[in-house]
Parts: C-alpha cells; sequence; structure tokens
C-alpha cells in the first residue's frame, strides 16, 4: 500500500482548498397567484428532485403582487391567473407565458342547500355583489332555480371578495362584465377594483381566505379558484352551475372546462394575451382560465435566463409539469398542443 508523509498529505489538502469550489445554486424566485400555488409547490419539488443546482422558493402573494415583484426584478416569475393589460404591457416589456388551464368555483354556504348546485347567471351574480339582490329568496334567484325556489331562504346574501390584488377577481369581474353590461359600465374588471359597497360584505385575502370566511359565514357566497376544490369540499360548501355565453348552465367539470379551451385555442395571439371567459360553446364553463408565468424577457445573466428557461419548458411539457399527474392534484388541465407551441415561443424569447 502506498504510504503518504504528512507534507504530501498537507499539500494534497491545500490543492483540495485552492480548487474552484462547485458552482453555486442558481436561486430563482417565484410570487404570485394563490389559485396556481398549490400547483407551483408540487411543480418545484418535483423538478429540484433532478435539478439540484436551482433552487426555486415560492410564495402565495396575489396575482397583483406577483406581476408588480415580477416587473420589479424582486422575482424572476411573477404567477398569475391574469394576462397583463395593455397599458401594463405598454409600460414594462414582459413576457406573459401560458403554463396550464384552470377555472374558478362560485361557492356558497346555504343551510339546506350545500348539497345541490343552484343555477346562478352573470347578471344576477353582478347584482348580488352590487347589493341589488339583498336575499337568497330574490325574484330572480327564484327564477333561475325553479327545483329550489320553496328551499331558498329569505335571508340576506353575504357577499365575500378578494381584498388583495388577485387574478381571481380578475376572473369573476370579467365574467360580471361579459355577460351583465350594467357591472361592465360600473365597477369593470381587474385584480383590483372598487367594489359596491353592499351591507356586510367581507373582504379576504387570498383563495384559502375566501374558503374560510364563506365556511364560517351562513348564507354567504364568495368566488374560489378551482385548485381549492378539496378544501371547499371539506368544508362542505355549495358550488353553483354558471349560465354560460349559449344560456346554458353548467358545471366545472373536466370536459367542461376542455371544451372552453378547445373552442378557443386558436384564436389565442402569438404575445399568450387571452381571456378565455364567457367563451363560445354549449358545453362550455364561463369561468376558465390561463394561469401565467410573468416573466423579464431579458435576464440580469446566463446562469438565471438558462435555469428560468429550462424550468420553464419542463413546466409546459407533458413529460414534466403539465403531466396528468401534477394536474389532477389541483383539477387544472394541460395546454393543448396548439397553446403549448406559443407558450414555447414566448419561452424562447428569454435572453
Amino acid at each position: 500500500m502506498r504510504k503518504f508523509t504528512l507534507p504530501a498529505i498537507a499539500l494534497g489538502m491545500a490543492l483540495v482548498c485552492a480548487a474552484p469550489s462547485l458552482a453555486a445554486q442558481v436561486r430563482l424566485v417565484e410570487t404570485g397567484s394563490s389559485l396556481l400555488y398549490p400547483l407551483m409547490n408540487l411543480w418545484v419539488e418535483a423538478y429540484q428532485k433532478n435539478h439540484g443546482d436551482v433552487q426555486i422558493t415560492t410564495q402565495s402573494t396575489g396575482s397583483g403582487t406577483g406581476i408588480s415583484q415580477a416587473i420589479s426584478g424582486v422575482a424572476q416569475i411573477g404567477a398569475s391567473d391574469a394576462y397583463m393589460s395593455d397599458a401594463q404591457v405598454k409600460s414594462a416589456d414582459m413576457l406573459n407565458i401560458p403554463l396550464a388551464i384552470s377555472a374558478q368555483q362560485v361557492n356558497y354556504n346555504v343551510p339546506g342547500l350545500n348539497d345541490v348546485h343552484l343555477d346562478l347567471s352573470g347578471p344576477v351574480l353582478a347584482a348580488i355583489y352590487s347589493g341589488q339582490i339583498r336575499s337568497w329568496d330574490d325574484a330572480q334567484i327564484k327564477r333561475i332555480n325553479g327545483k329550489y325556489a320553496s328551499r331558498l331562504p329569505h335571508h340576506n346574501i353575504v357577499t365575500i371578495h378578494r381584498a388583495d390584488g388577485s387574478g381571481d377577481t380578475f376572473l369573476f369581474t370579467q365574467y360580471l362584465s361579459f355577460s351583465s353590461p350594467s357591472w361592465k359600465n360600473g365597477p369593470a374588471y381587474g385584480t383590483t377594483i372598487s367594489w359596491p359597497s353592499v351591507e356586510d360584505a367581507i373582504g379576504a385575502t387570498g383563495n384559502a381566505g375566501m374558503v374560510q370566511n364563506c365556511q364560517s359565514t351562513q348564507y354567504s357566497i364568495a368566488y374560489v379558484g378551482i385548485a381549492y376544490i378539496n378544501q371547499t369540499n371539506a368544508a362542505h360548501l355549495g358550488y353553483a352551475a354558471l349560465q354560460n355565453r349559449e344560456g346554458k348552465f353548467v358545471l366545472p367539470t373536466e370536459t367542461a372546462i376542455n371544451s372552453a379551451a378547445r373552442e378557443q385555442e386558436n384564436s389565442i395571439p402569438s404575445d399568450g394575451r387571452m381571456s378565455l371567459i364567457f367563451g363560445p360553446g354549449a358545453a362550455s364553463y364561463p369561468i376558465v382560465n390561463f394561469e401565467y408565468a410573468i416573466v423579464k424577457p431579458h435576464q440580469p445573466d446566463a446562469d438565471t435566463k438558462n435555469a428560468l428557461v429550462d424550468f420553464l419548458k419542463w413546466v409546459v411539457s407533458p413529460e414534466g409539469g403539465n403531466n396528468d399527474k401534477y394536474l389532477d392534484a389541483v383539477h387544472f388541465l394541460p395546454l393543448t398542443d396548439t397553446v403549448r407551441h406559443k407558450s414555447l415561443e414566448q419561452i424562447g424569447k428569454i435572453s
């Protein structure tokens, strides 16, 4: 056996210490959508198992914060249920990259009715959230719920809305705007809006806050991202069949969500910014959306750029993040091939 003298050992240790250390981890920050947050955590956990050189941190801060922190450079990925507006894009050069397909429920806590699916329309919801409809047994609600009309209680409706900047608010208020001229000409839509003053209305933070407040408040109504359907079911909340553009009342099933996306997949523009809300198709659910990564096209260094591009490509791949084993856990659907191609084109612009 070869013997090393003490000086040789010391010299070897010195050479080891002097050798270049392994490359430091690339750090990416993702922040934003509370709807995408559960899925993003699944993605990050799976991705990092095979990419130990990349550390990704996630935060559920709301889509509005996700967009603003991506623009400011605090985060490399701003997660959003909403695409950026024309005004935002004009003031900040950002990429809007569809990652997956999601939807939104309208939940309620009405004793004796949480085990059924009430029918609700955009105009009725607009009237509820503007305070024009105050009671669950209002004639307009009864008219579209003949089967359950006699069971609707004479009790004030408690509206719950997001208090933080939220893509879910964007989606919900788009549905109201696209289906109700009075709402379109009034509060309109956005990640934040000036909510009408309604007695006893509740502002909640995040989807988790919406679920908690709806569960603890009888006779309440709330809009909640479908990623939280396990929580709303556990809380024994009801969820509505919503009226679509063709006048049909449709539940947020996988088939109905997929129908809405398929009906519009060939209309997506090159920049990826498109609303799927209140789209065509008799079988289409009316509150369906792309989940977006909001990303700067120019990254500060090659390592960050390479890590970001690789992660996003993995996310939209059917063999990666768009695989059912991740999406099914949060009731999302994968991008269609047409939309995935547009997303890869957007990712290819990152430098």
